[in-house]
């Protein structure tokens, strides 16, 4: 049995907390708040195939570092999962790294969507959370960059009641803009080829297809004012259209190329600030329903590549939690806020049952990044000072004191 005292609620209420379990444990949370474990709808922990990046034994110390006991693991490895076998090999793999690990992570996977294998979508639905689709290249090759079969994916997803996600970037326009370029090929050109109608073409195309089939759309890494527009037109019309942010767009924006180089690339890319603060009034307004990390880690050598060779993603899911509670310190967001894009709106939005999973934070603890859990061994975040950090993560009936 783990027993929690004293621990306060947003609502500013002091209560106790019993939660089954083989340990005997009591903890003193005189001074701590508890809120739900993160619910982390967005990461690439890089198993099968790219482990020297990452795996499940330390994304799973990653995941628990920043409050987070659920993932939902994206399809794009190698070989990438795009069949029912491929699916099946993967959870087993996982299922080994986690009990290495120690660490009982809860994880669901989306199938990923692949114009060779449309077929294999149907008998996924009662193994994976969603379908993913790449409308623009990322890392690997998975993408559907034709209409036809964006159609096929969106009506099988219909017929089945399955989730599509979509990473929302024309493929086309990306290829265009990209031959038309003449500027100088350094880290910012990203952000000016893959620009904001990158984006929104995409984003319209996707709800177009929603509005035709009626399939549950979820819009991954929203990052700019024009979508945010886009979406709040859709959820006006009721469509069954959901969206996602991360912190690297609620937090950096084309300044961070000047500090960080390759390791700012990432799809869709940064944005001028002022898609900052639209971002946040989205959240406020409840156009953007969840924040997910897009931990997606490469090696230090491989973001230090010229533009070009330098592979898109970084690493995030440690530090999403400290993140929005430094935020809620400076008056950005509220708790519940915060609840709700961390776990309340993704468990109801992909229909998670409940759990006893929680996170015990210490509104008053100010710390300076300088260490990381990713296997990759840098953060975008690094000497950042934050105030607001987790101290207990609560997983399944097993607690971690998070140093």
């Amino acid at each position: 049995m783990i027993i929690i005292q004293g621990a306060k609620t947003i609502q500013g209420d002091v209560i106790d907390l019993t939660i089954p379990s083989e340990e005997e444990k009591t903890i003193n949370a005189a001074g701590l708040m508890i809120l739900p474990a993160v619910i982390d709808p967005h990461v690439h922990f890089r198993t099968p195939g790219m482990e020297y990046k990452e795996d499940w034994r330390t994304g799973a110390k990653a995941a628990i570092r920043g409050g987070c006991t659920t993932v939902f693991d994206m399809p794009n490895t190698k070989p990438p999962t795009i069949t029912t076998t491929l699916l099946k090999e993967k959870k087993m793999m996982i299922d080994q790294q986690l009990k290495e690990a120690d660490i009982p992570l809860r994880y669901q996977l989306f199938f990923g969507a692949d114009k060779q294998h449309l077929t294999e979508i149907a008998p996924s639905k009662s193994s994976a959370i969603g379908i993913k689709v790449f409308m623009g290249c990322s890392t690997g090759n998975l993408v559907i960059d034709d209409d036809e079969s964006l159609h096929a994916v969106f009506s099988i997803a219909a017929k089945e009641d399955m989730m599509v996600a979509v990473h929302a970037e024309d493929e086309h326009l990306i290829r265009e803009r990209k031959a038309n370029y003449s500027g100088e090929m350094h880290y910012p050109a990203h952000s000016q080829i893959r620009n904001v109608e990158v984006a929104t073409r995409a984003v319209e195309k996707a709800i177009g297809l929603t509005r035709q089939y009626g399939t549950r759309l979820y819009i991954l890494h929203v990052s700019s004012a024009e979508e945010t527009a886009l979406i709040k037109a859709a959820k006006q019309e009721k469509l069954p259209v959901f969206a996602e942010t991360t912190p690297h767009h609620l937090f950096f924006d084309t300044d961070a190329y000047d500090s960080l180089g390759g390791k700012a690339v990432v799809n869709p890319p940064l944005r001028d600030k002022k898609h900052r603060d639209v971002l946040f009034d989205a959240i406020h307004e409840k156009i953007i329903d969840t924040i997910g990390s897009d931990h997606a880690p490469h090696t230090i050598e491989e973001k230090n590549k010229p533009y070009g060779e330098c592979p898109s993603g970084m690493p995030g899911i440690e530090f999403m939690l400290p993140l929005l509670l430094n935020a809620h310190q400076q008056g950005r967001l509220s708790l519940s806020e915060i609840i709700s894009l961390t776990s309340e709106r993704a468990r109801e939005i992909f229909r998670l049952p409940a759990s006893e999973d929680w996170v015990l934070v210490d509104m008053e603890k100010t710390v300076r990044i300088a260490t990381t859990e990713s296997k990759c061994g840098w953060t975008p975040y690094q000497g950042l000072t934050l105030k607001g950090w987790p101290v207990y993560t609560v997983l399944k009936g097993r607690c971690y004191h998070i140093q």
